[in-house]
């Protein structure tokens, strides 16, 4: 606030103000993310801020400001891909500072160019370093399997310590006729193909009919029938023998479910959920009626780094069914009861597309031609720890950000304490984050209502000031001077944008939101509204020294009014106050706040 050119005063007010708010403390302290995004957010603001008042260019603190700007907007948008909004915010500072420089007649075009070109790569070489060891750290340093793991591929999971990694170590790396695998889904929803002993209704809901066949669907937890066997269409045993029998890319073969004995099959059925794509089920018996329709081409899609060989775990593959040159498709939807909400498997005519893809987790080969002793082994398998897969930093880099960038889309939708961006600057819903089961003391997120309907009027009166004065500006009528319309303007510039980029993106955004989101706008917005209260304070001070004065009076039992209410709604951040009904039904404020009350 002070290198925006406003006051003491004023800065000391927008310190308390983010002191006192009740979501802000309760952000920071669980240690979420907001909190450690608005630090970095806000600290390359006053970098940048800084580089902007540099008086000359090129000398050290030109580098130095520029450097940490660049530093820290880089940390912000590592924190929270919303940081984005912030690395705007500041290349919006930058450029208008630099058009702002246009007219300066001692600078050259050759130095304005140089400046410009300067500016851009020192902040690109920051960031692309900053960036690039931010996750160099982080991978090396989380090199142990975790309970969150399974969104990652296959080959991912197995880089790491423990977990996948000590379950499919020893297992053989070719797949082979006889093989038993697990075929995991490669891309979006950690799901592996499935089937039971369940068949598909005989009709659907929409009178449309089915094959009434085994189901196969996509199964998003280990079980026992998420095994298959591989088998070449001309053999008849299911047992690896010596020499080997592999499958390589292009070949033809037959997937016999392990424990119902059932080939995977496609024909000219319409699928349960998507009617646009083939029906997949597990026909009778594999050896038995039209055996074309039990026939899958293994098509190996990285065979340039891995070689044309199918491999566990390395190889991404697509199942393309021969008779309808359909390709085997996770589609993504959730079958209903009767296919027990697990997800839809379909054969698609689309055959390049990221949902088709699968790769094979776990594989053994079966050593018995018993049904029995198959099904025994595949219930009580054990594999043989070993050292965990190699994956390079790059491949770990890039199917992070695949998966960050692209597999968020299956949030919870609905939430009871979801809402939307209209709501959030009146404070409609709050969170509840606990409730302690012995009382209804509880931490909620909720903000100092004073502040934030506060800091929401102190918008709507800062735009109708511009509009006002804009206008009359407009009509050769000056009722500012210069200098407080710099400042008017520079306040607006930074803030103002700041809230805009922070907020209105929220608009166009489909998945749950919550308030929380809210809280950079927030931020931006509060710093606005200091803003606007220094601008009035000084135009009413202009005009009468007692305006002025019980201005500043009114400010002061407000800011009183602040504390009180931070202290009143304190006890749902810190969630340390046995509260009775009471107290809860006293503090609901608003019908749409959420209070958990189950202790009379």
């Amino acid at each position: 606030m002070l290198e925006v050119g406003l006051t003491q005063s004023t800065s000391l007010l927008t310190a308390l103000l983010l002191l006192f708010d009740n979501a802000l403390l309760t952000q920071s302290r669980f240690i979420l993310l907001e909190p450690i995004l608005l630090f970095f957010s806000l600290v390359s603001i006053l970098f940048l801020l800084k580089f902007v008042n540099c008086k000359k260019p090129f000398n050290f603190f030109w580098f130095f400001w520029l450097s940490l700007a660049s530093f820290s907007l880089t940390c912000a948008l590592s924190v929270k891909y919303v940081g984005f909004y912030s690395c705007l915010l500041g290349a919006a500072i930058i450029l208008v500072h630099f058009w702002k420089c246009l007219p300066i007649s001692k600078e050259s075009d050759f130095m304005l160019c140089f400046r410009f070109c300067m500016q851009a790569f020192i902040g690109l070489c920051i960031f692309c370093v900053t960036y690039l060891l931010i996750f160099y750290i982080h991978l090396n340093i989380l090199y142990k399997a975790g309970p969150h793991d399974s969104i990652m591929t296959s080959a991912f999971q197995a880089s790491l310590e423990g977990g996948l990694a000590s379950i499919t170590k020893g297992q053989p790396l070719q797949v082979a006729h006889g093989s038993q695998i697990t075929l995991r889904h490669s891309h979006g929803r950690t799901c592996w193909l499935h089937s039971h002993s369940a068949v598909y209704p005989v009709r659907y809901p929409d009178g449309r009919g089915s094959s009434h066949q085994q189901q196969v669907t996509c199964y998003s937890f280990k079980d026992v029938n998420n095994w298959w066997i591989v088998k070449r269409p001309d053999r008849n045993d299911l047992r690896v023998e010596k020499p080997v029998d592999g499958i390589k890319h292009g070949d033809v073969v037959q997937l016999v479910h392990g424990i119902t004995s059932r080939a995977l099959n496609s024909h000219d059925v319409a699928a349960p959920m998507s009617p646009q794509c083939q029906e997949v089920s597990c026909y009778i018996d594999y050896n038995i009626s039209m055996p074309a329709q039990n026939l899958w081409k293994v098509d190996i899609i990285n065979r340039e780094q891995n070689g044309d060989t199918w491999h566990t775990i390395q190889s991404l593959v697509r199942l393309i069914h021969v008779d309808s040159n359909t390709a085997l498709k996770f589609t993504g939807k959730q079958l209903p009861d009767w296919g027990f909400h697990q997800h839809e498997v379909a054969a698609d005519r689309t055959i390049n597309q990221d949902d088709t893809i699968w790769n094979v987790e776990e594989h053994r080969y079966t050593k018995s031609e018993d049904q029995k002793e198959r099904e025994r082994d595949m219930v009580t398998a054990e594999m043989i720890p070993m050292a965990p897969t190699k994956l390079s930093f790059w491949q770990k880099f890039l199917e992070l950000h695949y998966k960050m960038l692209f597999s968020s889309a299956d949030g919870v939708q609905n939430h009871m304490y979801s809402s939307e961006p209209l709501e959030w600057p009146l404070m409609t819903r709050g969170i509840a984050y606990w409730v302690s089961p012995n009382s209804n003391a509880q931490v909620h997120l909720l903000g100092n209502i004073v502040i934030w309907y506060s800091a929401t009027l102190g918008l709507l009166l800062y735009a109708s000031l511009l509009i006002f004065y804009l206008l009359r500006r407009r009509r050769q009528c000056y009722d500012i001077d210069d200098t407080t319309w710099t400042q008017f303007k520079t306040v607006g510039e930074i803030f103002m944008t700041g809230y805009l980029l922070h907020y209105l993106p929220y608009f166009f955004v489909e998945r749950t939101l919550f308030l929380h989101h809210y809280l950079p706008a927030f931020v931006f917005k509060t710093l606005l509204f200091c803003g606007t209260v220094e601008h009035v304070y000084f135009v009413l001070k202009k005009r009468s020294k007692l305006l002025g004065n019980l201005f500043i009076l009114l400010i002061i039992t407000w800011f009183v009014f602040v504390i009180h209410v931070f202290k009143k709604f304190s006890v749902f951040s810190y969630g340390t106050v046995e509260l009775t009904t009471t107290d809860i039904v006293n503090l609901r404020w608003r019908d749409t706040w959420d209070f958990i009350i189950h202790k009379n």
